[in-house]
């Protein structure tokens, strides 16, 4: 029995994920900006640069975060989710790079952690932020809105031919100072030249086919193709973990869900069938609430005839009994029942007439 299923290949609707690097001073911040600014709607920007992005207060409107060090995954995952909560259209977080190489960063934790509970061993200590770094990550891949990021280049000074027979110093940005691979997760990365011109490294979007300084266009085109997918678009990360944990709350396999509908998993569910699907699910969850409840009550009317028959057999057994030790059975077994009070009187009325109390 497959559990593969092969569709027409179609894109679909889909959010930003983009990253700006280059060195000091080559328009990170201000390249994000206008990217941001043409994508259009609010504007969230976590800022490690010491506010440094306020500068920029008068080229759009935007909300700022201050973020200070230790610069843990965890805290940029609080940055995304904030600003999802907050209910923005674009997320800068400028930048990533003190997530990883930053105070309280990525490698700070693997020297700190190699140096204590491993006793020297970095692969150990690796095992441990490896994953921590990975969430954050799926935090920005699974995110509900657009998310821009900058990260610093380790600079370099070489020597060009200026092209009149003489030779001129220029600075130019190398490697991203970030972990090894981390360009394979984003739909587009540019890198920043020390004069502003952004050469496309990776770009799925086939906008900056040509090298040039950023512009509030490249923002436009960029929104433009963004939407210019399939309306069938799937659903996010978000609305997948929410879709996701209902199901297992009903007790749904989710497997057979998949299979029955011809998906390979919960990411193929379509948008205009989210809230639909979730209702179903909730729908489950509430009638195996109801059954439960109604089962608990079935079994407590159960048990209340039990007990009313329990204690008129018992008041027989009291009358009839023959000696004191007669009355330890009923005592015992009515204890912290309704009835209690009442066999205990029972077999106190019982032990006075018989005279086994004194």
């Amino acid at each position: 029995m497959t559990t593969v299923f092969f569709k027409k290949a179609e894109r679909k609707n889909a959010k930003l994920r983009l990253a700006i690097a280059g060195p000091t001073g080559s328009g990170k911040t201000f390249g994000a900006l206008l990217l941001a600014k043409g994508i259009g709607g609010r504007i969230a920007v976590a800022d490690t640069e010491n506010s440094s992005a306020e500068l920029y207060d008068d080229l759009v409107v935007f909300e700022h975060a201050n973020i200070q060090p230790p610069y843990t995954p965890e805290k940029f995952i609080e940055v995304i989710k904030a600003a999802e909560n907050g209910g923005f259209d674009t997320l800068i977080i400028d930048s990533i790079t003190h997530e990883w190489s930053g105070v309280g960063g990525c490698l700070e934790i693997v020297d700190k952690l190699a140096g204590t509970t491993f006793k020297g061993n970095s692969w150990g200590a690796w095992s441990e932020v490896t994953p921590r770094h990975r969430k954050f990550v799926d935090a920005m891949l699974q995110s509900s809105i657009n998310i821009i990021v900058t990260m610093r280049s380790k600079m370099e000074t070489v020597q060009i031919d200026n092209g009149k027979g003489k030779k001129k110093v220029e600075k130019v940005g190398m490697k991203a100072e970030q972990r090894d691979g981390i360009e394979y997760e984003f739909t587009t990365v540019l890198d920043i030249t020390h004069d502003n011109y952004a050469l496309a490294t990776k770009d799925r979007s086939r906008i900056f086919a040509e090298p040039r300084p950023i512009t509030e266009a490249d923002g436009v085109l960029l929104k433009q193709w963004l939407m210019s997918g399939s309306a069938n678009a799937c659903i996010n990360g978000n609305q997948y973990f929410e879709l996701e944990a209902l199901m297992h709350q009903a007790g749904i396999d989710i497997a057979k869900f998949c299979e029955k509908r011809g998906l390979n998993s919960l990411h193929d569910v379509l948008q205009q069938k989210f809230d639909e699907t979730c209702e179903g699910v909730k729908r489950i969850i509430e009638r195996t609430k109801q059954t439960a409840l109604e089962n608990e009550k079935q079994l407590q009317a159960e048990y209340e005839a039990r007990l009313d028959d329990d204690y008129q057999r018992a008041l027989a057994h009291i009358k009839d009994a023959k000696s004191i030790n007669d009355l330890n059975h009923p005592a015992d077994y009515f204890r912290g029942s309704k009835y209690e009070v009442q066999i205990l009187n029972a077999c106190q009325a019982k032990s006075d007439m018989e005279g086994w109390s004194a």
